[in-house]
């Protein structure tokens, strides 16, 4: 069976590792060290390595990870990758025999423009884009890509585990708390995610279920969201576009 392990990288980077006992693969690996400390300890071969997008705490272990073991390298095929052996892009799949584990590749642009996502059944590898009660910054793609990205995967099963790669999800939680006060599922989370981080753990893996309920980028066409949009941005906003560029923006600068 292919168990699912978080290694800590930088100061709140993940390194989802996929494995038997065995083999692994790696999801973003942005520092080889962590890695082959945990690839050691557990006496692991790598086969692969997955990448969702471009960024350096992504992809900066790659090259050495990949001197050392000779494994393939999947990254999007709109951006430039190190070391990639298989440019892939949405609509294709990844099959990785020694962890008997396949991935269908989603196109979700916004973050970077050629970011995308790996979906292995009902665990979804989905890099910066889709956070814990957030997303990722729109650095290269637009609004409505970003947008579009995030709605695509909320159309996913609400059972759907989401493995982000960044432990942001109590600063998220200030904001969306910020955004949406009077959610008490939201309230709920926050604690909850408080007394995981207290006692050292990830409060990732979530689910797109989750995450649709908690998550104001997801929750753009609820009223109090809207209403709490429209009034940071001193004006009516039109639509859901509108009303997620709004919130993006605030985020930037909570």
């Amino acid at each position: 069976m292919t168990t699912i392990e978080a290694i800590p990288a930088f100061r709140d980077n993940y390194i989802w590792v996929a494995g038997n006992k065995q083999y692994a693969a790696a999801i973003d690996p942005g520092d080889a060290a962590p890695l082959l400390d945990y690839l050691e300890s557990k006496g692991l071969a790598l086969v692969a390595i997955l990448n969702t997008h471009h960024h350096g705490d992504h992809v900066g272990g790659n090259l050495e990870l990949k001197k050392k073991f000779s494994c393939p390298i999947y990254g999007p095929a709109a951006e430039i990758i190190p070391g990639m052996t298989h440019p892939v892009s949405g609509g294709d799949t990844v099959f990785l025999p020694e962890i008997e584990m396949a991935c269908e590749v989603m196109d979700i642009p916004g973050h970077t423009s050629g970011h995308i996502a790996f979906l292995s059944k009902d665990r979804l590898f989905c890099g910066d884009t889709l956070f814990g009660c957030g997303c990722g910054r729109v650095f290269e793609g637009t609004m409505k890509e970003m947008q579009h990205s995030l709605e695509k995967l909320a159309s996913l099963p609400e059972e759907t585990l989401v493995y982000c790669a960044h432990e942001y999800t109590l600063a998220n939680i200030a904001f969306a708390r910020e955004v949406e006060p009077c959610n008490d599922m939201l309230r709920e989370r926050g604690e909850k995610a408080l007394e995981i981080r207290k006692r050292g753990m990830p409060t990732i893996p979530s689910t797109i279920g989750l995450e649709k309920m908690t998550n104001p980028f997801l929750r753009c066409g609820i009223e109090e969201v809207a209403e709490s949009a429209s009034r940071h941005e001193g004006r009516p906003l039109r639509d859901r576009l509108d009303v997620f560029s709004a919130l993006r923006i605030w985020k930037n600068s909570f």
